[in-house]
């Protein structure tokens, strides 16, 4: 450790630096007003530029780093689609799901997404769904989230995986259990900026040792490289496109993400939001993929993908050592950027949307049991990291999987369309859960994606069940609709 710290001083600072930024956050969210409203959307008063940067923050964590940023070495050129799809429902995201869901959600005081099933729909049945659904999905989430921080403390600091496991336990447990909302959002601020520099610094050193920007065309005059250039070269098109569908879906459907919205002051906040959200992800997004494609310069051969990055940062010939120590530091920030989202929705939901409903319980007791909450969802994720049962890609695929298959239509339809119904909503998560486990089950995601099947099916059986179902008349959805209309007209 001695030996780190005389070399890599300027991470040290950096690092601590950063500490003192988190715990200053968190001392500011835990005095806030402690209700479940402050706890989880900041009292509803946050600005376009701070949820903005935030939603950017949520998304492009260590994954986007270390795990999509290797996949161009293993899929090619194509892999870029996935680049171009996350900045486009990015956009759609701020257009389509915010200004409906940020106003149903604050007529209807709603601080959750499963209560946002809940009073659409009228029930309480599938609220509870929705929160174990979000449980299990963040769960593995956070594995991959997880697998990627601890190789990169494992490629710089020497150290044991479990014991990085450990080491990103204890600290983004600390100022996400304690600060919540106003703490996660505050910090996304800080994390979002080193990561738009970080990506940047990365694509620039990378590109540079490569060749240049136009070496990744040298690559297809090579007899063993031409595969990169063909559609399904090195993945059939309709699994790769799955895969990014897939990881876009989470941008339109992912609590997480979707949540940020619930914390926007008006509607104004969403078209200065949309302007931060997606140049923020246009920079990372165009800056990571195509790293794994350039490193077939440098890296001869490589098994796990997932650690082309840190063996790239490492390299004193590619990386000055100040610009490697900044770069540390930036992807750990991306990686507790996400980390601190994911375990807020995950234990916000678990006590709220499933414990709650069993026992009536104070504001003061909620937001006690969610900080337990967030404690035990970590514990849960470290654990099964110890032995990930997948890549970062595949993992995080999983959990888009589900979401889209089962929010998708309720989130996106429910918000434009004012059939829908309970039975409608718990057939859509029934539909995509079983579709999703028997087309990986009998293998047939080798050649297409179990998301698009899973998709389309739950999206089809939603349509059918709320048609033939009579709307859902409530107070709120009524009066949510009557002034979407009149907005509209």
């Amino acid at each position: 450790m001695t030996e780190f710290l005389t070399i890599h001083w300027f991470a040290a600072a950096l690092l601590a630096l950063y500490t003192v930024l988190l715990i200053v956050h968190a001392k500011i969210g835990f005095r806030r007003k402690s209700d479940m409203s402050a706890f989880l959307t900041g009292s509803r008063n946050m600005s376009g530029v701070v949820i903005g940067i935030s939603f950017v923050a949520t998304f492009a964590s260590s994954n986007s780093y270390l795990g999509l940023s290797g996949k161009g070495y293993e899929y090619g050129l194509p892999w870029l689609l996935m680049a171009a799809m996350l900045v486009l429902f990015a956009f759609l995201s701020w257009k389509l799901v915010a200004p409906g869901l940020r106003r149903f959600t604050a007529q209807t005081n709603a601080v959750t997404i499963p209560e946002y099933f809940a009073f659409r729909f009228g029930s309480n049945i599938p609220r509870v769904a929705a929160g174990l659904i979000i449980f299990v999905s963040s769960i593995f989430y956070l594995i991959a989230i997880f697998k990627g921080s601890a190789h990169l403390f494992q490629i710089f600091l020497g150290l044991p995986y479990s014991t990085s496991i450990g080491i990103m336990f204890v600290v983004v447990l600390f100022y996400t259990s304690l600060g919540g909302f106003v703490s996660v959002v505050r910090t996304d601020v800080w994390q979002g900026g080193l990561m738009i520099v970080g990506s940047l610094l990365l694509f620039f050193f990378i590109t540079k040792a490569s060749g240049g920007i136009g070496s990744i065309f040298e690559l297809k005059n090579l007899p063993d490289k031409e595969w990169m250039f063909e559609w399904s070269g090195g993945i059939p098109f309709a699994v790769l496109f799955g895969i990014a569908f897939a990881g876009a879906m989470k941008l339109l459907i992912d609590p997480r993400q979707i949540s940020r919205f619930y914390g926007l002051k008006d509607d104004r906040g969403i078209r200065i939001g949309i302007f931060w959200a997606v140049i923020g992800l246009l920079l990372i997004q165009f800056s990571l993929f195509p790293i794994g494609i350039y490193a077939h310069h440098l890296i001869p051969n490589i098994e796990d993908t997932d650690m082309i990055v840190p063996t790239l940062v490492q390299n004193v010939d590619i990386f000055p050592i100040l610009v490697a120590d900044f770069l540390l530091v930036a992807i750990l920030s991306a990686a507790m950027s996400s980390m601190d989202s994911v375990l807020l929705v995950s234990g916000s939901t678990l006590t709220r949307d499933v414990i709650g409903l069993l026992k009536p319980l104070s504001e003061k007791q909620s937001v006690l049991l969610t900080r337990l909450a967030i404690i035990l969802s970590a514990i849960i994720a470290a654990m099964f990291a110890l032995r990930p049962f997948g890549g970062i890609v595949e993992i995080t695929t999983l959990s888009g999987s589900l979401y889209a298959a089962c929010f998708g239509p309720p989130i996106l339809l429910g918000l434009h369309w004012r059939k829908g119904s309970m039975f409608a909503v718990m057939a859509t998560f029934c539909t995509g859960l079983l579709v999703l486990t028997l087309w990986r089950g009998l293998g047939y995601n080798a050649t297409l994606h179990e998301v698009v099947p899973a998709l389309i099916l739950s999206t089809i059986v939603y349509v059918v069940s709320a048609w033939r179902q009579p709307a859902v008349e409530i107070q709120s959805v009524t009066t949510f609709f009557n002034k979407s209309e009149l907005n509209r007209l």
